[in-house]
């Protein structure tokens, strides 16, 4: 990305920011990716464990590895070698986290943070269980509103994600939602937060490159 796109980039992540504030949630512009790996790692006290959601951002960043390095327990459900079982256990031991990682799959510039998910492990852990929430998205995830904020989740994330799990749904073939029936769907719970949950110290840390999908 050329200096003149960082540049209009910037200034809708300056818009983001201050609306995410006004709105009860901690709110920050980071550069690079490794910024923000290392803002989040400065927010994650020695010791504490931490919950992920299925973030292919969070992966990129590199931040379970350097929080393995540092001996946390991660709770990843989609580590190898789970049954269905020990999945759901290792989903309910990262919503009682002390902290929790994800993306989103939007975040609007009037300050609304939108997701789409197929369990709800993810949306529900953003809004009650950890002592602290912090969301890293990339400027690839910024809409104007809900609206605009829903449409990516279901034509841009959604079709991307279902591809890379080998799912059999229409979206993973055409690149784009058909509203399907089909057993594999992932869109079946919608969120929007529009205010910080009132028992959740919720952090959103924003970052001027492309990140996840």
């Amino acid at each position: 990305m050329d200096d003149n796109k960082k540049w209009w980039a910037q200034q809708s992540l300056e818009q983001a920011v201050a609306a995410l504030k006004k709105h009860g949630m901690d709110a920050v512009w980071l550069a690079t990716a490794d910024e923000a790996r290392d803002r989040a790692l400065e927010m994650i006290p020695e010791g504490a464990t931490v919950g992920v959601g299925g973030s292919i951002t969070i992966r990129q960043v590199g931040l379970l590895s350097a929080l393995q390095e540092r001996g946390h327990t991660v709770y990843q459900h989609w580590a190898p070698g789970l049954t269905p079982e020990t999945r759901r256990q290792t989903q309910m031991s990262a919503i009682s986290a002390d902290i929790y990682l994800s993306s989103v799959n939007a975040v609007t510039l009037d300050g609304q943070l939108v997701n789409i998910d197929m369990t709800g492990n993810r949306v529900a852990s953003m809004i009650f269980g950890p002592k602290k929430v912090i969301l890293i998205a990339g400027m690839n995830k910024l809409v104007r509103d809900a609206t605009e904020g829903i449409w990516r989740a279901k034509n841009v994330v959604t079709p991307a994600n279902a591809h890379r799990m080998g799912l059999k749904t229409p979206c993973a073939q055409l690149g784009r939602c058909t509203d399907c029936d089909s057993p594999d769907r992932l869109c079946r719970a919608t969120t929007i937060i529009e205010r910080r949950p009132a028992s959740t110290d919720l952090s959103v840390l924003l970052v001027n490159v492309e990140l996840g999908y």
